[in-house]
């Protein structure tokens, strides 16, 4: 079940307000709980009774080095338990691509009887595996006191709107709210009029613009108006896409009482690769950087060593992407530009310059076409095409595939995408990318030009969506 389907809009969520908002307050944390695994379970309940055990499992040994007065144990306690989440994901998700390549090197390209079956990759598995190492590392840490009952920390993490696909959250985020939240008519309009702007991202954004990657990267040897159209559509729908659904998730949250950090603040307004990665899958860059980054030493052993930490968080925040070689690339080729920009002290917080955006964004694009790209072959292919070595125009014999709909829609993409401060303002749409500072939009006022354009937006995209099959977002792969 997906957020942009029939059946969710239709049945799903209508049904779990309405049995929420009906529940007595102490039992709603169950009824989460409850409701996010018959979410979850209506893929595979196998896969749900996964996500359980690992719950358990993270949320005893939260327990566990908690309760453990001799310190000198709560370190061999929480190194087992990350390995063990960490074995988890590996199998899951780099057993099949490590199978493949041993049977290509050393068995002519036929597999192995051991590797005969296909693991098939659990959804939203590597969100929770980084929700349930967060939770016992800061328990370990003592930054956080352990969940008070089993039942909130099980809500926490299978909590359906930021389940499949984040944003990355910490239970510290969240703690507070399960035990007291506020329920208001404010509070749930806001999330509604989120929930319905982020649907029209998703459904008459990015899914409108998904035919032109498409077919740009499917095209052998593209020329360059070819190459540049598939690389920027493709930057555009992942954008929408997967803003898209962090904006429902932050919607979905709010209705219910909760407030989620935001996952986006224009990165495609960027002027440095620094300030994109503050801009962009925000949860993510935070959870890379307190726990990975500053644990490899951050900035605090030496400028080489500094670099060094830089490149290796972004390569590991590529292979969290999946097992190719192409995530591999992408982080490191982000993580060499944060290395260069660092040396030369640029500042994320630099006034905003029309040569350093457009250097920028070609950055970001050349790194997206690694990132679509099925292997390096493709993707040099098209990048080999950006550079004009095969081609200038656009061929008759795939011109057919680019619609005048999808041009339009790139177009106004392209305006939405970089004109969204400016948006923000005139509608009246405030960021909680801080929690702390949450409390100044719990009563959030919506204004005439807000809930008129949600409406009108989420009844276009609704009936695109009966219209049209629905389609998955792009990060359910991760």
């Amino acid at each position: 079940m997906v957020f942009s389907s029939v059946i969710f809009i239709f049945v799903y969520l209508p049904v779990f307000l309405a049995l929420y908002y009906l529940c007595p307050q102490r039992y709603r944390s169950y009824f989460i709980f409850v409701g996010s695994y018959v979410f979850y379970a209506w893929w595979r309940i196998d896969f749900a009774l996964l996500m359980l055990a690992t719950t358990a499992f993270n949320y005893y040994v939260a327990m566990m080095i908690h309760r453990t007065l001799d310190q000198k144990w709560c370190k061999p306690i929480l190194i087992g338990a990350i390995i063990g989440n960490l074995a988890l994901l590996l199998y899951f998700k780099y057993f099949n691509f490590f199978a493949d390549s041993a049977a290509q090197l050393f068995n002519r390209g036929e597999a192995y009887s051991w590797s005969l079956p296909h693991v098939i990759l659990p959804i939203g598995i590597s969100f929770y595996i980084f929700h349930n190492l967060s939770y016992i590392i800061d328990v370990y840490r003592r930054d956080l006191e352990p969940s008070r009952t089993f039942v909130d920390y099980a809500a926490f993490i299978a909590f359906f709107p930021h389940q499949i696909a984040g944003p990355v959250l910490r239970f510290h985020d969240l703690a507070e709210q399960f035990y007291h939240r506020e329920h208001n008519w404010s509070k749930f309009n806001y999330g509604a009029t989120r929930f319905m702007t982020g649907l029209a991202k998703k459904v008459l954004i990015a899914d409108s613009i998904a035919p032109i990657a498409d077919a740009a990267f499917a095209i052998p040897n593209p020329t360059m108006a070819e190459s540049w159209l598939g690389a920027i559509a493709y930057t555009l729908q992942l954008y929408f896409d997967f803003s898209g659904y962090s904006s429902m998730a932050i919607g979905l949250g709010m209705m219910v009482g909760f407030y989620f950090v935001e996952n986006f603040d224009a990165p495609y307004r960027s002027n440095s690769i620094t300030e994109f990665w503050r801009r962009w899958h925000i949860s993510l860059s935070n959870w890379l950087r307190d726990y990975l980054y500053i644990p490899l030493g951050g900035s605090r052993k030496g400028v080489a060593r500094t670099y060094f930490n830089l490149a290796a968080t972004m390569v590991l925040g590529g292979l969290w992407h999946g097992a190719n070689t192409t995530f591999l690339v992408w982080g490191a080729w982000h993580g060499i530009w944060l290395a260069i920009e660092r040396y030369f002290n640029v500042s994320p917080k630099a006034p905003f310059r029309v040569s350093r955006w457009l250097f920028t964004m070609l950055l970001v694009i050349i790194g997206w076409v690694f990132f679509r790209a099925a292997n390096m072959t493709e993707a040099l292919d098209v990048l080999s095409g950006m550079a004009g070595l095969q081609g200038f125009a656009l061929r008759s014999d795939y011109a057919w595939q680019f619609t005048n709909f999808s041009f339009v829609v790139m177009i106004l993409g392209a305006v939405i995408a970089v004109g969204e401060p400016a948006l923000r303002r005139y509608f009246a749409l405030p960021m909680t990318v801080d929690l702390v500072k949450a409390k100044e939009i719990d009563r959030p006022r919506i204004t005439r030009a807000m809930s008129v354009a949600a409406v009108v937006l989420g009844v276009l995209a609704i009936v695109k969506l009966v219209a049209d099959s629905d389609t998955p977002f792009l990060y359910f792969q991760f």
